[in-house]
């Protein structure tokens, strides 16, 4: 086990109504704030007004920033960036997912910088502050409301990229299973194979820690268990707290600690697919993920073993894989190509992206040759 230091600096409001704390919380950071938002789910569901009511209760003037896309681009950072550097805005708000709270963090830190975000992902910058954030989380999947990554892709140069540093935890996230529920059945679905892949990188991570990765096979156990009745019930209060509190723990950390770190092989994988197809990142995750366990049935024989004997009590590699692929697809996931509906006249600009992005793992490099058969699993 590695020696390790836990330091997460966010405050987690978890429960029924948590958000009545808003205004004296928003209060602390200021008297303007920059709103960032998707585009149009949560104005559509009533949080948004929820969310404003509170605000206003708190005397909080609101610059507002909406558009951010489910798969979200620098462009839009740089943008709503600058709005904030010209409106002087105190601290930063997200309503939404993932892709929302991303783009808030790196919104944060570019504030103070004139460069564009993408130098962040090129290591050109590093970032000097950053503006305070509190997040409203209205979909459980991806664990940003808890952690210090966020994702962006770039469209020119075909892209897509984590980022992490301390400065981009969010000061406060407020979750709320209740703002789940007009979650559709899909993007529900979606979110479950997320944190599920969160705690499998870490799982095939580098290093040996026992107890974070029994962690991790308890968060995707409890998915597992949840995610049938749930998608019958989208409306069931303590199944969908009780996979926001899964998706929430998939990637704060406690999973990782004693470890040398996550594999992160099948998300820069996910990423071209998600960047070229624009498909959801979970539909991305459950098709990169299968085609991964299967080409490395081998090279991590002793992994999907133990993966298998913890999560199934059967330590069959090939059950293993199976059990996995099954439980995505009866949830509505896709496993290859055709079920996402991918257009074939996209299979060779996926390919040459994967290939020229040199997708691959921190400690399962892929070569090529891997890349390459990793492919035409995806595809078959």
């Amino acid at each position: 086990m590695e020696n390790f230091v836990i330091n997460n600096p966010t405050v987690l409001h978890f429960g029924k109504n948590v958000i009545s704390k808003l205004p004296a919380i928003a209060k602390l950071y200021g008297k303007k704030a920059l709103l960032v938002i998707g585009q149009g789910s949560v104005i559509k569901n009533g949080i948004y007004d929820e969310v404003i009511s509170l605000l206003k209760k708190a005397n909080i003037e609101i610059i507002e920033y909406n558009g951010i896309k489910p798969n979200p681009v620098y462009n839009d950072v740089d943008i709503a960036a600058k709005i904030a550097k010209e409106e002087k805005v105190d601290f930063i708000i997200a309503v939404g997912g993932g892709s929302v709270i991303d783009s808030a963090k790196m919104i944060s830190i570019t504030t103070f910088v004139e460069n564009s975000v993408w130098d962040f992902y090129e290591n050109k910058i590093k970032p000097l502050k950053a503006l305070p954030l509190i997040a409203v989380l209205t979909i459980a999947a991806t664990g940003t409301e808890m952690n210090c990554f966020a994702v962006l892709q770039n469209n020119e140069t075909l892209q897509k990229e984590g980022y992490a540093h301390p400065l981009i935890y969010p000061k406060h996230s407020f979750l709320d299973p209740q703002y789940t529920f007009s979650v559709p059945l899909a993007q529900t679905s979606y979110g479950i194979v997320d944190l599920i892949a969160h705690c499998l990188e870490y799982f095939f991570g580098e290093g040996d820690s026992p107890m974070s990765d029994k962690i991790a096979i308890a968060t995707i156990a409890e998915a597992i268990e949840c995610a049938p009745t749930l998608l019958s019930d989208l409306y069931n209060y303590e199944l969908r707290a009780r996979i926001m509190y899964a998706a929430t723990i998939a990637l704060n950390g406690w999973n990782s600690y004693g470890k040398i770190g996550a594999d992160w092989g099948v998300h820069n994988i996910g990423h071209v697919l998600s960047l070229i197809c624009d498909i959801p990142h979970g539909a991305s995750l459950s098709i990169a993920y299968i085609a991964w366990l299967k080409y490395h049935s081998k090279k991590a024989s002793d992994k999907i073993q133990k993966l298998g004997h913890l999560l199934y009590r059967d330590p069959s590699i090939e059950n293993t894989i199976n059990n996995i692929e099954q439980f995505f697809k009866s949830i509505g996931c896709p496993i290859n190509f055709k079920e996402a509906n991918i257009d074939t006249n996209k299979y060779s600009l996926i390919l040459n992206t994967m290939l020229k992005n040199k997708v691959g793992g921190e400690f399962y490099k892929l070569s090529e040759e891997d890349i390459t058969n990793i492919f035409y699993l995806m595809s078959a």
